[in-house]
């Protein structure tokens, strides 16, 4: 029992003897944080492409192309890509826009959050997927010098999160407006029965709050998806090569990190994009519908 105890723990013995007995010999040459450095690939007026562009106009395709595709294949009897997308209607309609907001509310905003889940939802997606955008590194097939397979998301680029942050920031200060006027707005900031000198700093915590949202709602996205792609660069057989330890040590590391690599793999496609997008599409619901309505 003894010897298969020890036996089993070698791996683990190896990962922490591992990081002291190479540090002299660290290979700094590998740097996952460059599978998201942007490039310049060519410009088109003042517009300049790069892959982030591309995986943007990837996922926008990808969501109206699956919806027309599903709309116009609606049968009496559903099948079962049908019955998966008539699933998803009822989750953003139902559970994430009417849930939220008044049914005035939801029928003129639910086109708009349920956009907003699905491209966050395929920008997720696509991004756990290896496609040849690494134009650092080309690989010659047959004869012809191709980018190599990278993984990159779109919403793990910050102008991304912060753009769509911006948009709902903007609408539902918008539609408070319109609902109560300016100055009912501001006012309805203050909770019912705060009374007094009181009303002055928290009427000052809301406004930062509402500046704060910016901050919470881009970053938790952005923030999320690229350190699930850092792990997954990393675990895959990064402290492979950042350790750059012997052959023999580095099969046993690699086995063992890549079955992590895998793990974080699963969770974050299985997982992560999926809540990520809801969760998004959740406060937006939350921030338009808290907007007008008479006590929030």
């Amino acid at each position: 029992m003894p010897r298969r105890v020890a036996t089993a723990l070698m791996p683990v013995a190896l990962l922490l003897v591992a990081p002291t007995t190479a540090m002299a010999a660290i290979n700094e040459s590998y740097r996952p944080q460059d599978e998201f450095k942007l490039d310049p690939w060519f410009s088109i007026g003042p517009i300049e492409f790069n892959k982030a562009v591309l995986y943007v106009i990837i996922a926008t395709t990808l969501a109206c192309g699956t919806m027309v595709y599903a709309a116009r294949r609606m049968q009496a009897r559903p099948n079962r890509m049908q019955t998966v997308v008539e699933s998803a209607y009822t989750l953003m309609r139902d559970n994430i826009t009417r849930g939220n907001m008044d049914d005035r509310m939801a029928a003129k905003w639910f086109p708009f959050i349920a956009t907003a889940f699905l491209f966050i939802w395929f920008s997720n997606i696509i991004g756990y997927l290896p496609l040849p955008t690494n134009t650092e590194h080309k690989v010659d097939i047959f004869g012809l010098e191709v980018p190599s397979l990278a993984l990159y998301a779109a919403t793990a680029n910050l102008s991304v999160p912060l753009t769509l942050t911006l948009m709902v920031w903007v609408a539902y200060h918008v539609e408070g407006i319109r609902a109560k006027g300016l100055i009912g707005y501001l006012k309805s900031w203050i909770p019912a029965g705060v009374e007094g000198p009181a009303k002055g700093p928290i009427f000052v915590i809301e406004v930062i709050s509402h500046f704060v949202r910016l901050v919470s709602l881009s970053v938790r996205l952005f923030a999320n998806i690229l350190a699930g792609h850092l792990l997954i660069l990393f675990m895959g057989g990064g402290l492979v090569v950042l350790l750059n330890v012997a052959v023999g040590l580095a099969v046993v590391l690699g086995l063992v990190t890549g079955a992590l690599a895998v793990a974080f793999f699963l969770f974050e496609v299985g997982l992560v994009a999926t809540l990520q997008a809801f969760i998004f599409a959740t406060l937006t619901a939350i921030y338009l519908g808290g907007a007008v309505a008479e006590e929030h």
